[in-house]
């Protein structure tokens, strides 16, 4: 059997490894994170509004995109957290 432990660093070897580059700028991925995922709601959000303002005042235009009214509505009845 081989000794696949021999091949994993011990945890104080973790500490010494540094985690980024020393010269690179400190960066809060936490919050940009957070940041892109609520810009992301936010776009949809707004997008899906648009979608049901101009499928109201102008069902033409849908046609005109492709979509089917079927389509449209699906999409406006998604939650703002899904794709």
């Amino acid at each position: 059997m081989n000794d696949m432990l021999g091949l994993i660093p011990h945890p104080a070897a973790w500490r010494e490894t540094p985690v980024r580059p020393a010269d690179a700028p400190r960066r809060y991925d936490g919050i940009a994170t957070l940041r892109d995922l609520v810009a992301a709601w936010s776009e949809r959000m707004r997008f899906r509004w648009d979608l049901a303002q101009r499928s109201k005042d102008s069902p033409h235009l849908i046609d005109d995109i492709g979509l089917t009214r079927r389509q449209v509505e699906a999409e406006i009845a998604k939650p703002f957290w899904r794709a």
